[in-house]
């Protein structure tokens, strides 16, 4: 009977003080989406502004400071701590591994920029360059490269390292990323303030893929009104929204293993035959020209594109785009930092921090330049008036057109749709899966929470999202994720400091400096004359 008792007790059970409050405010912020549209949308807008116009550089520098210290942890003196049992072998293979990494962190967001965020940067082109101009095509394809990027997927890896070390090298039982911070947590007040940094850590994962899903939806959306030679409507978006919920619902709640691998599996291998599709179906050598170019363009200038506030013209490009972009990086950052921690049992420092930035750089830098290239080809030669479609049909039909206009246009147009869905449910499932581990006490790294814990919160995702498409503009989609990757900054340093502390209570004594002398009586050191 005791045996029974203790079992229970120490099975995964709900964290009503994260999930209660949580839930509230996510409802607080989708009512008055949903019944006040208008209204609702300004406030975002304006606290957007505020927030970029204020701390454009603190964003700057947080992704600065990533980049740097996921370089002392590749190649410090810590970068070959293994994150588990030394005989462990890693838990997925490499290719197992890469597939959930990419599909969980970036999604079809790929899709639903590649193809039109250079045209974005044809019409306001950054660095005071000329719109339209020979160097303002070569810019608008190097940007996408820079925001999907070294610094972006350094971001991601900066969390995912100390939640692993408490995972797999501390042996915490339990996946809250606020006990990766306990090595700088006072002891008085630490219960409440690691309950508040969950909850700031469920709100920043919210943000991030409420404006991931409100980017798809109407991108999903044009697609299949293109598709099908039908009006493009909110009632498509309210199905599409219903589709996806069932099926990242149904795919989260078979788990971990059974559901999301499966998924991302399948869908690295369509979005290997989509790339190698558009490069021998399109312009190939021209596509392959451009990228060599962008890339050398990218690190030429990285310096300069990195710290770039404009702070003279006090132009908008940085507010508008980098500054959002390191924001919905590190607003997804909860999420990605637990999930990829989840995934890396096995893998050093090194393994984890170089095989997240190189082949998350490869899988964007990919797709970006083959989509964004493949866009300009079509401006550049007067094939289709990208720049028109963006003006007056907005971002997502400028994807269904551009797609439609390649060889075998309709069914090339049905190929990407459905890795549109795929992509999108793998990286929604991967946050419902993340969202309920948080809200769960009693886990353990190798378990999962209880499912309807998991399908609560993809119904909460797409009712969040719901509530965006009320309003129907870009601006409040993108003002949804800079609001709430605010208390993810000082979040992102606690955990690294706390993994710094960690590290060398841990391992400091075997990596500190010595001094390294010769014996006296060591013959070699002596030198004689014959």
């Amino acid at each position: 009977m005791s045996n029974q008792a203790s079992t229970k007790n120490n099975q995964p059970e709900v964290d009503w003080a994260i999930f209660i409050p949580a839930v509230i405010i996510v409802l607080v912020c989708a009512i008055p989406l949903m019944i006040f549209p208008d209204s609702a949308a300004q406030l975002l807008v304006d606290g957007r502004k505020a927030i970029m116009s204020n701390f454009l550089w603190l964003y700057l520098s947080v992704a600065i400071a990533a980049v740097m210290f996921c370089l002392w942890l590749a190649f410090g003196p810590y970068a070959h701590v293994k994150l588990g049992a030394a005989d462990e072998p890693p838990e997925y293979s490499d290719a197992h591994w890469i597939a959930m990494m990419f599909t969980a962190a970036i999604g079809a967001g790929v899709i639903a920029w590649g193809f039109a965020e250079p045209i974005y940067y044809l019409q306001t082109p950054p660095m005071g360059i000329e719109p339209g101009s020979p160097k303002s095509f070569e810019w608008a394809h190097m940007y996408p490269l820079f925001h999907w990027g070294i610094m972006g997927w350094a971001i991601y890896a900066v969390p995912a390292v100390p939640i692993a070390y408490m995972l797999y090298v501390k042996r915490y039982r339990t996946l809250r990323i606020s006990s990766a911070c306990d090595a700088v947590l006072p002891a008085k007040g630490r219960s409440q303030i690691k309950t508040l940094i969950d909850i700031f850590i469920v709100l920043g994962i919210v943000g991030g893929v409420a404006t991931s899903l409100g980017l798809g939806v109407p991108l999903l959306s044009a697609m299949l009104a293109t598709l099908f030679d039908i009006p493009d409507s909110m009632l498509i978006k309210m199905a599409v929204l219903c589709l996806w919920t069932l099926l990242f619902g149904a795919s989260v709640y078979r788990g971990l293993k059974s559901g999301i691998k499966v998924l991302a599996d399948i869908n690295i291998a369509l979005a290997l035959v989509a790339i190698v599709f558009v490069l021998l179906a399109g312009p190939g050598i021209f596509i392959m020209d451009l990228t060599v170019n962008s890339i050398g363009l990218m690190f030429g200038n990285f310096i300069s594109a990195a710290t770039w506030t404009d702070p003279i013209e006090n132009g908008s490009f940085p507010e508008d785009w980098t500054g959002f972009y390191w924001a919905w990086w590190l607003a997804y950052t909860g999420m990605i930092g637990l999930f990829f921690a989840r995934i890396s049992r096995g893998r050093t420092i090194r393994q984890m921090v170089l095989g997240v930035i190189g082949w998350g750089c490869l899988g964007t830098w990919l797709f970006m330049a083959v989509m964004g290239g493949y866009s300009l080809h079509l401006e550049t030669t007067g094939s289709l008036a990208v720049q028109e479609i963006l003006s007056t049909q907005g971002m997502s039909f400028v994807n269904a057109l551009v797609i439609q206009s390649m060889p075998l246009g309709k069914f090339t147009l049905a190929v990407f749709t459905l890795l549109s869905i795929i992509f999108y449910a793998t990286s929604i499932d991967s946050a419902a899966y993340v969202l309920s581990s948080i809200c769960a006490r009693n886990l353990p790294a190798d378990a999962e929470p209880k499912r309807w814990n998991r399908l609560a919160w993809a119904v909460l995702l797409a009712l969040i999202t719901a509530g965006i498409l009320q309003s129907g503009a870009l601006d409040t989609v993108m003002s949804m994720t800079v609001l709430s990757s605010v208390p993810l900054v000082p979040i992102m340093i606690l955990l690294c400091v706390s993994l710094v502390r960690w590290l060398n209570q841990d391992f400091g004594h075997l990596v500190s400096a010595k001094i390294l002398v010769m014996p006296a009586d060591n013959s070699h050191s002596k030198i004689t004359d014959n």
